[in-house]
């Protein structure tokens, strides 16, 4: 059995990890982009590695945090930074109003962090 240490420990790494599987699912949409259809060799090399990386993240966080938590954190996470990086690297447009529904993403994606965070005190762990 494990300590609440150890339980606080091992959901904050997973919760690493899931950072770090949005942070490659930003490279990997990004990527795709750039492989214009897969007929640019280095970026479609890139967006293969990216997409390895971002499935082997979120397949690691996923073995302690709720499925259906990590899955929308890691979309919405995902979808926010191709958006801005998007807007940012490539220059595309990013209107107003689709910034303040990414901020409703990016909301969201802190809400559900909380939950999680609450669920577990109100369990005890």
């Amino acid at each position: 059995m494990s300590t609440p240490h150890e339980t606080t420990t091992s959901r904050g790494h997973a919760w690493m990890m899931l950072m770090l599987a949005g942070a490659f699912e930003i490279g990997y949409a990004l990527s795709v982009g750039g492989s214009h259809a897969f007929t640019v060799p280095s970026w479609s090399a890139a967006a293969l590695i990216f997409f390895l990386l971002t499935l082997y993240f979120l397949s690691a966080a996923l073995r302690t945090i709720d499925i259906g938590i990590g899955y929308a954190v890691w979309a919405g996470t995902g979808s926010v930074g191709a958006a801005i990086l998007g807007s940012i690297l490539l220059d595309q447009p990013l209107t107003p109003i689709q910034a303040v529904w990414l901020a409703v993403i990016i909301a969201g994606v802190v809400w559900l962090k909380l939950a999680d965070s609450v669920r577990l005190q109100r369990q005890g762990r």
